[in-house]
C-alpha cells in the first residue's frame, strides 16, 4: 500500500509530488535540491547545495524511520559535469560502504537554477 512521507524538516514540495512514498519494502524518494528548508532559498554554490540536497534526504529519510544506510541506489543530477569531482566529495562522506549502486547525469537545467539534484532509493529497515 502506497504512504505518503512528507516532512518540514526538508523543503516542500515544489509541484504536483510527494518527498518520498513508501511502498512494501522501498522508499522512493523524489530529488533533492539545496534548498534550505526555513527559508525555500538555494544554497550557494555547488558543495554547499551538495550538502544542503544530502541533508534534506537524510530529513525524508529519517521521517520514513530509515537511515542513508539503508539507501539502495542513487541518482544524481548535475547541472555541469564539471562539478562531478565535488559532489562526489561531499557524496562519499554521507555514505557508508558498500555504498549504493549510482547513476550520475548532466542535465540542460535544474528547478530554481540548481546545481545538483539527487534522488534515492532505500529499503524500509526490518523488512524481509
Amino acid at each position: 500500500m502506497k504512504e505518503q512521507i512528507a516532512t518540514t524538516a526538508a523543503p516542500a514540495a515544489i509541484g504536483p509530488y510527494s518527498q518520498a512514498v513508501r511502498d512494501g519494502r522501498f522508499i522512493f524518494c523524489s530529488g533533492q535540491l539545496g534548498l534550505e528548508p526555513a527559508s525555500g532559498e538555494l544554497a550557494q554554490g555547488v558543495e554547499q547545495q551538495a550538502e544542503q540536497a544530502l541533508s534534506n534526504l537524510r530529513a525524508v529519510l529519517g521521517t520514513a524511520g530509515a537511515t542513508m544506510d539503508d539507501v539502495v541506489k542513487t541518482t544524481i543530477f548535475l547541472a555541469d559535469m564539471a562539478d562531478f569531482a565535488a559532489v562526489n566529495a561531499i557524496y562519499a562522506r554521507h555514505f557508508g560502504e558498500p555504498f549504493p549502486a549510482r547513476s550520475t547525469v548532466a542535465v540542460a537545467a535544474l528547478p530554481r537554477g540548481g546545481r545538483v539534484e539527487i534522488e534515492a532509493t532505500a529499503l524500509v529497515p526490518g523488512q524481509a
